[in-house]
């Protein structure tokens, strides 16, 4: 009984630790503009993101542009994209295996339950899920702090961390918590 609760636990981390992760590849606020020292301008709120730049003028009106060219990109921010885009196909696989290994542990009901090859490869899925998109929010993380505190950076470019970043810190804690709980479900 206490697999059942640990796996539907765990399946429950999982789920909303795959949205988060969907949610925070998609999100255009990974860097948000900063308003230090003399830079009192407050007029435009600029988000930049993986896959857009936005520009938002006294939160009345939103205006995005994807990135014109996938060539023209900074090398850091394609892996950036590649990895997230890698982290959230794998957290969509590991749902769909720890659904599959509930669903064939709750099977069988003759004697001692047998735990799925499923349930392993789930864990083992979600704490590479996990893995896979603290890199690149850490990565942003730090180079924005980096630059905030960086002298040399002028005060309109210096940036603050967004709301995607959080996002994809918990997200990426969910994963690693729903990969325990079914790799502990498989020992």
């Amino acid at each position: 009984m206490a697999g059942c609760v640990l796996q539907i636990t765990g399946l429950i981390l999982g789920g909303v630790g795959m949205v988060g992760t969907l949610a925070a590849t998609a999100m255009p606020q990974w860097r948000v503009s900063a308003y230090v020292e003399g830079n009192i301008v407050v007029f435009e709120t600029i988000w930049e993101g993986l896959w857009m730049d936005c520009i938002s003028q006294l939160g009345l009106r939103l205006q995005c542009k994807l990135y014109d060219s996938v060539l023209a990109l900074p090398p850091p921010l394609e892996a950036l994209r590649a990895l997230m885009c890698l982290a959230a196909g794998l957290a969509i696989a590991a749902f769909l295996l720890a659904i599959a290994g509930v669903k064939y542990s709750q099977g069988a009901r003759q004697g001692p339950q047998p735990v799925s090859a499923f349930v392993l490869a789930a864990g083992i899925a979600f704490l590479l899920a996990g893995g896979l998109v603290l890199i690149p929010v850490s990565w942003t993380g730090g180079g924005v702090v980096r630059d905030f505190y960086d002298p040399a950076v002028p005060a309109p470019l210096k940036r603050e961390l967004g709301a995607a970043l959080y996002v994809g810190w918990g997200s990426g804690a969910l994963l690693l918590a729903a990969g325990a709980a079914y790799c502990r479900c498989w020992c």
